[in-house]
């Protein structure tokens, strides 16, 4: 839903409203993370969800614990993608790439830790996972809040969030939709690997092959 705010900035941008950007990011901030609220619910219950369709019960055991450790993800790229949104409009990709890039190292190094060190496994990449996007938020947050880059375009929190909002969900639900929709069709393939005959063999070998097609578009 996110998508939406790049309609939004852009025409706020050219018309020099430049105050408007920071307004939509709040509006864009507050919409998807209420709307993150019902999917950490899918997310929670995702073990068993996965159950119920037919899954192996061993692989929907760990997809479970692993989904449930990755609930905090879900509200920090809901703010990732505004901020990102938001720093895109004014050309400040720079900061982007050096809080990406700290972000990555860090994470390399939670992996070492909470992976192998630890011996939490799965569970501990999910935690270095949320833990590196978190740092990413938070250094984009100090950037916009004192960076001399967005003083036009971030003037603090306004009650101005709480209009429009209808407008930004028309633009919103169709676009993740669309989105939804072209990655539920690869992600489908992994569900129907899972009751195959070797459910363990086909769901690896198929989500290495998705993830490996997902790069080439990077």
């Amino acid at each position: 839903m996110g998508t939406a705010l790049e309609t939004l900035r852009g025409q706020s941008y050219g018309a020099q409203q430049y105050h408007m950007l920071g307004v939509h990011m709040q509006r864009a901030m507050v919409v998807l993370l209420l709307v993150s609220i019902p999917l950490a619910f899918v997310w929670f219950n995702t073990g068993h969800i996965l159950t119920a369709v037919g899954q192996d019960p061993d692989i929907a055991t760990e997809t479970g614990q692993y989904a449930r450790f990755m609930i905090p993800r879900i509200f920090a790229y809901a703010m990732l993608q505004c901020l990102i949104n938001f720093l895109q409009t004014q050309n400040s990709v720079f900061p982007m790439m050096i809080s990406t890039g700290i972000t990555t190292l860090v994470h390399i190094f939670l992996c070492w830790i909470l992976v192998f060190k630890s011996g939490l496994g799965n569970k501990g990449a999910a935690l270095a996972n949320v833990t590196a996007y978190w740092i990413n938020v938070l250094l984009l947050v100090l950037y916009v809040n004192f960076s001399q880059a967005c003083k036009k375009t971030w003037t603090g929190f306004s009650s101005e969030v709480l209009h429009n909002v209808l407008h930004f969900l028309r633009l919103g639900i169709p676009s993740a939709l669309m989105i939804c929709l072209k990655i539920w069709m690869l992600e489908m393939m992994v569900l129907l690997s899972g009751l195959l005959s070797n459910p363990t063999v086909e769901t690896s070998v198929l989500s290495i092959r998705i993830q490996l097609h997902l790069c080439g578009h990077l």
